[in-house]
């Protein structure tokens, strides 16, 4: 600042005029920084939501109040499909979820805690913190449902996401807000506010009333003074624009490429109908079913002893589709005899039906062989 300095003091008007905000951006860049990663977990989060937890006993479903907390209110507070989303977008944003059981046997989600870990004995969760409230009390391994999801390549973009997509898609906006940007100049007299204090919190002041004038009205108009002059240099346009459709690409991008990490097909993201039979194929085996089977598996392990599990007692976690969009296939099982009626229903997530017709195989003429020839 030496040469600044040394010019400033030869010239006083313009020392004073040094300390106005005159050239103030009051608008803050929105880099939009989680777009990608909460369009992503949130569409996933919603899909599994959606599913249905069944209490099995065999092929029995029971209706008792594990199901309840499972499929209807986990708490006092939340709603099933709430609870559910609220923990995959833990389990995938921080790569773990804790789920504790409080006094009143509701099921809460840990904002924070600390895993104390054993080799012999079941590990320790410390400080456990839900909401404002922390638990006194410690948490053994076998008395909490906890989930991992490690995906190092996910958290590796995630780390440098923010940064160098960031950056670009920050400047890229920086460029698209100068584009017609209303610029103009004000020039203040000798007695505008020089070396005194006062005068020239007044004109900042005023300044800033004319800059919030021209930004929230369509006209505004401005008093010329003996020490202010404004001249309006009109809108300008930047000869290298960035265009809209750039900034649409980058987040497009950056969407594509957590969807795939995620094992979301981007068509699904982007709502796009070509090829959607595959695409919904394609996520349900390689995206939802991973993270389906992560909690089906905590649940039998914890709400089960060995024993009972391998009596048949187990949850299952399915998406109940509709039996006109799974008719075709229905159809197809049940007629070639590979499965009963029964056992149709009971795949596609509905209760088996208590008549033992339906426990037949059934072969269709379709299907049989015809060693004799055709009838005559």
């Amino acid at each position: 600042m030496g040469l600044f300095d040394s010019i400033f003091k030869r010239n006083q008007e313009l020392e004073w005029m040094y300390d106005y905000e005159y050239l103030v951006d009051t608008s803050q860049k929105a880099y939009l920084k989680r777009i990608a990663l909460d369009t992503c977990i949130q569409f996933l989060a919603r899909s599994i939501a959606q599913s249905d937890f069944q209490i099995r006993d065999g092929t029995k479903i029971l209706k008792n109040d594990w199901y309840y907390k499972l499929n209807v209110r986990p708490n006092t507070d939340e709603s099933a499909s709430t609870f559910w989303e609220k923990v995959i977008y833990k389990l995938v944003h921080d790569g773990e979820c804790l789920i504790v059981l409080s006094n009143t046997d509701d099921l809460l989600i840990a904002d924070s805690f600390e895993r104390k870990e054993y080799a012999v004995y079941d590990d320790l969760f410390t400080g456990v913190t839900v909401k404002d409230y922390e638990f006194k009390k410690s948490f053994p391994m076998n008395q909490v449902f906890y989930l991992e999801y490690a995906n190092s390549k996910l958290s590796t973009f995630i780390e440098g996401l923010f940064d160098d997509y960031g950056e670009i898609f920050g400047r890229m906006i920086s460029a698209q807000l100068r584009n017609y940007q209303l610029r103009g100049i004000v020039k203040i007299g000798k007695n505008g506010g020089a070396f005194d204090t006062k005068k020239q919190e007044a004109m900042q002041a005023y300044l800033d009333k004319v800059y919030a004038a021209f930004q929230n009205n369509a006209v505004a108009i401005v008093p010329e003074t003996q020490d202010f002059e404004y001249n309006e240099l009109g809108a300008t346009r930047a000869t290298n624009a960035q265009s809209i459709d750039e900034l649409t690409k980058l987040k497009k991008s950056m969407i594509d490429d957590v969807a795939k990490m995620l094992g979301i097909p981007p068509s699904l993201i982007h709502g796009e109908m070509a090829d959607l039979n595959n695409s919904m194929k394609s996520f349900d085996q390689y995206g939802k079913r991973h993270f389906m089977r992560k909690i089906q598996d905590e649940l039998n392990a914890k709400l089960f002893t060995p024993a009972e599990y391998l009596a048949g007692q187990h949850v299952k976690i399915i998406n109940q589709k509709s039996p006109l969009e799974s008719a075709e296939a229905a159809d197809k099982l049940i007629a070639s005899g590979s499965f009963s009626q029964n056992e149709v229903r009971d795949m596609y997530g509905w209760e088996r039906a208590d008549d033992p017709e339906l426990d037949r195989y059934i072969l269709t003429k379709n299907y049989q062989s015809n060693e004799g020839g055709e009838d005559e």
